[in-house]
Order: structure tokens, then sequence, then C-alpha cells
């Protein structure tokens, strides 16, 4: 076995991977990047980049069937699903390119392929081949979709996200477990391209949403659309007799339960930070209960130690945006150490590419109903009788904004409805700008525009904000369950 001296070492090479080892390399320090799969982030093989391929597709599918509601009558649709899936592998190679293209122009002597695992606080184990003697860690190893082994065990027509993108054609039908980013996106897109899609949810959860208001429109848009079942959950998988699908059993709330036959399952009902075979019992990390160490968003390091984290291997914000923030601050520092630094952290800001799209920016509902109990007001608008919205069939869902009683300070929203890619942007920019609502009204605001549905809402919080009441707390429940 082969021993390499370095003075970072980073372990994975996906977003938080790649911007940690070339901030640390910007740092001037000597920086080994160690990965133990292919290279291509997870964004670019399995997630953000392929995901809205196919929600392309589908979105284009929709467009011809609602079509006649415009007086246009296109024919008739034919979806060729050989094709769809032919270009969604095939840009998504292309976007793969790119990265692995990227990673080839390191230097040759900054790599190295293998399992990494701690044998000791400045030790790594690579494989059966090398060992990694560091001064400083950044761990960025990412996570793994969750299949749980009862499920899995029915073969493999039980699958995760991401085997989607590398079937050659669609299937006759899928059913999807988890209502989350995931599980509505690709069921949505799924079930637009002609596939029979039932989506099961455990509970009432939509997505990334919070707020009580915006979850109820939020489900009766899905379910008007799909077939998903909320407060049901899957109780039993097994294989088909012919291996060429699953019988899924699902019971309701009610206890009632219900057998089909589909060609998948797909299990969209998280993912895992892959930190539980990286030796961590050998660092004297503190951990939580889930084995991450404990670790400052602000700076990503794990204690006062010279190891850091970043990425979706912390668990906290598991978005490419994020990661790259994760591993810009977390490679910083491991430069710097022990002159350690807080990094920009950026407002929150969340997007699931449904339609309606679905986004929450800035602090949730349900964080400020811990943060701010009794302090905080609502403003809202609903658009269904926005113009521009029933100007492009689009008119459903609804908006709802929060601010600060005591200084009118512009706090964060949550929202399902038409355009709402564009509108997080805005409103996420406002919070991080520290704007109150009154300097917000005073933004221009052209017509016809989606975005004067925001004007509506921010006018019915600027009304709210004069009127704070003696004893209101606008949170359902602000307690702990019991």
């Amino acid at each position: 076995m082969k021993t390499l001296r370095t003075e970072v070492a980073v372990i994975g090479a996906g977003t938080a991977g790649m911007t940690g080892y070339r901030a640390a390399k910007a740092g001037g320090k000597q920086t080994l990047l160690i990965e133990s799969n292919v290279y291509g982030t997870t964004c670019a093989r399995v997630g953000c980049m392929p995901s809205k391929l196919l929600i392309s597709a589908a979105d284009a599918a929709h467009m011809l069937h609602v079509a006649p509601r415009f007086g246009v009558s296109p024919g008739q649709v034919r979806i060729n699903g050989k094709a769809v899936m032919e270009r969604v592998r095939s840009e998504r190679d292309r976007f793969v390119g790119f990265v692995v293209e990227s990673v080839d122009g390191y230097p040759a002597e900054d790599k190295l392929h293998g399992h990494a695992r701690f044998i000791s606080p400045t030790q790594l184990q690579i494989g059966d081949h090398t060992l990694v003697e560091a001064e400083r860690f950044v761990i960025a190893t990412g996570s793994t979709p969750i299949v749980p082994d009862e499920w899995r065990a029915a073969g493999p027509r039980v699958i995760s996200s991401d085997a989607v993108f590398d079937w050659d054609d669609l299937p006759e039908s899928v059913a999807v477990a988890g209502t989350g980013v995931i599980g509505l996106e690709l069921g949505q897109a799924l079930a637009r391209l002609g596939v029979r899609v039932t989506i099961f949810g455990r509970g009432g959860s939509v997505a990334q949403l919070s707020d009580p208001e915006v979850l109820q429109v939020a489900r009766r848009a899905m379910t008007d659309e799909l077939d998903v079942r909320f407060k049901t959950k899957v109780v039993d998988v097994a294989p088909q007799s012919n291996g060429l699908g699953v019988i899924v059993t699902s019971e309701d709330a009610n206890g009632k339960q219900h057998t089909e036959q589909f060609a998948y399952l797909l299990s969209a009902i998280g993912r895992r930070p892959n930190v539980h075979k990286l030796g961590l019992e050998n660092t004297g990390l503190q951990r939580d209960h889930q084995g991450i160490p404990l670790y400052d968003p602000h700076t990503m390091q794990c204690g006062d130690s010279h190891i850091f984290i970043a990425g979706d291997a912390n668990n906290e914000r598991p978005q490419l945006p994020e990661a790259a923030d994760h591993g810009r601050i977390a490679g910083d520092n491991a430069a710097r150490y022990p002159d350690v630094q807080p990094g920009l952290r950026r407002t929150p800001l969340a997007i699931t590419f449904t339609e309606p799209q679905i986004a929450t920016m800035g602090s949730s509902y349900s964080e400020l109903c811990v943060s701010h109990a009794g302090r905080f007001a609502i403003g809202k608008v609903s658009f269904e009788n926005q113009g521009r919205s029933r100007v492009m069939l689009q008119n459903k869902g609804m908006l709802r904004v929060y601010a600060e009683y005591a200084t009118g300070r512009f706090l964060g929203a949550e929202m399902i409805g038409p355009r709402a890619e564009n509108i997080g942007h805005l409103l996420s920019w406002a919070v991080q700008a520290g704007l109150t609502v009154e300097a917000m009204l005073d933004m221009p605001f052209y017509h016809p525009v989606v975005e004067e549905g925001v004007r509506t809402a921010l006018r019915d919080l600027a009304h709210h904000l004069q009127h704070e009441p003696a004893h209101d707390c606008p949170c359902v429940d602000c307690t702990p369950a019991p």
C-alpha cells in the first residue's frame, strides 16, 4: 500500500467536492480530490438536469392537450416514448460530459479513485491500495436515494429516481411513493406523457411547503390532475409472477387496503447522506442521531476540528446552489485553517418544477412559527382570478407573504402558482436585501404580468402590518407536537 501526503483532502467529486477542491487550490494549498464512483454530479447525471428534460417533454405534450381550450386544435397527439427517453439520455450525457471534461482538466496528481475511509483524524485509507495523510479534510460525499430493504426485495422493478433516466422507453405504469419534490416532479411528468401513475403520500405534505393555506391549495391542484393519494402508505410490495412488474398494496387513513399492479414502483421518499461508511467513528467528531458530524453552517467546520463537511453530506439544504456554496466555504476554510471565517450563506430558495410550480423563499411559515410566533403578519393572493394567469390558463395557486410587525421587514414567502421559479428569485432577493414591504411596493410592476399578483399579496400584507393584533398568532399551532 502506497502513502500519499497532502495539505487538503477532499472526499467526493460532486458539486460540493469540485467547488471545495477549487477553493482549496485557490487558497494555495496542495489538494487531493478523491472519488469512489463515476465523475459527474448528481444534478447532471440523475437529478435536476435529466428531470427537467423529462418535464419539458411532458410540458410539450400537456400544451397540446390544453390547446383546444384556446381554440387551437392540434390534431392527433402521439407520444413516442423511445424518442422522449433518447433525448433525455442524450442531453443528460451531454451535461455529464461537461462535468467530466472539467474534472479531466485537473492535474492527474490531484485525483485519486477509490472509497475513502478515516482510520484516524489525519489519515484516510483508499480502497486497499493507498494511505492518504492530510492536514485538513472536506467531506463532500453526497447522498443516496432511500429504498427500503423490504421493497428492494421485490426485485429490479423497485427503483429510485436514479434509474428512471436510463430507461429506453416509457413504461405503461408507475407507482410513486412520496409526495416530495422528486415524487411530484417525476410523477406528473410521466402522467403527462401517457404513463398510468399513482402517487402515494404517507401524510399530507406537498414538496417543501409548510404553510397550511398554501398546502391546501397545492393538494387540490395536484389531485385535480393526478391520482395522488394522501395519507396512504405502501404496506407491501411483491414481484409479479412474470417478473415484469410489481404488486403494490397500500393502506389509507381508514385502514382500508388496496392492491394494484404496476410496471415499476419508484421510491421517492427521500435521500440519505453518504456518511455511514466513512469511518467517522475514528475521527473523534461528535455526531447527531443520523451519524452526521455536528458542524457550523456558516463555516462548514465540524466542531473545532480540521474537518469540514459540505453539500448533501451534511443534509442541510440538498440543492445544487447550496452544495456549491457549502463547497466554496469548506474549501476556503480548509485552506485557511485554523483561521476559519464565516462564508456567504444566501437566502434560502427552493423550487419544485411541477405545474403549478412550487417555491419557498426566505423563512418558511413553519420556521416563523418558531422564531417569530405572534410577531409576523401574512398577506396573500389567489391566482384563480389574477389577470395574466387566466390569460395563460394557468390560474391555479396561492402566494402567501410574511413580514415582521415591528420593522415591516419582508421575511419570506411560500407559493404554488404560475412562474414561481421567477417570482421565487425576486422575493428571495428582497429578503436578502433586507427590504421592507413598503420599499417593495415602491418597485415597478408592469401590466399585464403574473408579478401583479405579488403586488396584490404585498398590499394585503401592508394592510395587516398596519393593524397588528394585540394577542394574535397567525400560526395554526406553534407548539411542538405531542
